[in-house]
Formats: C-alpha cells, sequence, structure tokens
C-alpha cells in the first residue's frame, strides 16, 4: 500500500488486537493497538487515525462509547466501527439502525464478534474508502 492508512484498534482482550493487528497489517495498513481507553488516548495525542476499530465494553461498561465521542469530537471525520460480544454474551441485539440510535452512539459500523476476517476487510475499506470521499 503506497500511503498506509492509520488505523487505530482498541479493545481489552489481546487475543482480538492481534487478530485484527494481523488482518490489517496484512492489508498494508499502520496499525496502532492499545489494550484501555487510557492507552488510546495516549495514542490520540500523537496521531490522527484514519479508522478507529473500538471494543464496546472494556475496563468500564462505557469505555468504547466514551472513547468513541472523544473521536468524533477531536476528529469527526474519523470513522469508528464499534466492535461487541454483547449478542453473544446475552443473545440480545445491540444495533443502531435509526439516525436517533447512530446519533447519540457516534459510531459509524457496529459490528458482532466474534469478527469474521472477511467481513473486517470488506466494513474496513467501505469505511475508509466514504472517509475519502
Amino acid at each position: 500500500m503506497a500511503n498506509p492508512k492509520k488505523i487505530l484498534v482498541v479493545d481489552d482482550d489481546p487475543d482480538i488486537v492481534e487478530q485484527v493487528t494481523l488482518i490489517l497489517k496484512q492489508d498494508g495498513h499502520d496499525v496502532h493497538a492499545a489494550g484501555t481507553e487510557a492507552e488510546a488516548e495516549e495514542i490520540l495525542l500523537s496521531i490522527k487515525p484514519d479508522l478507529a476499530i473500538l471494543d464496546l465494553m472494556m475496563e468500564d461498561k462505557d469505555s468504547g462509547f466514551v472513547l468513541c465521542h472523544r473521536i468524533k469530537r477531536l476528529y469527526p471525520d474519523t470513522p469508528v466501527m464499534m466492535v461487541t460480544a454483547v449478542k453473544a454474551a446475552t443473545g440480545l441485539s445491540f444495533a443502531a439502525d435509526s439516525a436517533q440510535q447512530q446519533s447519540w452512539l457516534k459510531a459509524d459500523l457496529l459490528m458482532d464478534k466474534p469478527i469474521r476476517a472477511e467481513r473486517l476487510r470488506s466494513d474496513v475499506n467501505r469505511l475508509l474508502n466514504r472517509a475519502t470521499t
């Protein structure tokens, strides 16, 4: 990739961080990984990501929400993909299908865990292409 995109990956599960990082690096992206909201905030002081992939629930139940809002405040044009295991853990679907739901969530896309490589690649490319048009 001639101009690698900077992607921030934040999840408190090191296996998820490793899996997502490996996939994105294979595709030529410049990946910045964090395991906590605080680590991610430190990274955000030094880079403006082209895309952020955030776990919904980390050290606090709302860490992903808080971080998403912070990213959108700092970098409004940066797309944010939120990943969650809520459906797998509870059987309940967590979605932001309406404009009203999306307005408070701030994420551009919600993805259920487990993350499938093909879907991740497709959604990352779609969000990055949308951000550049």
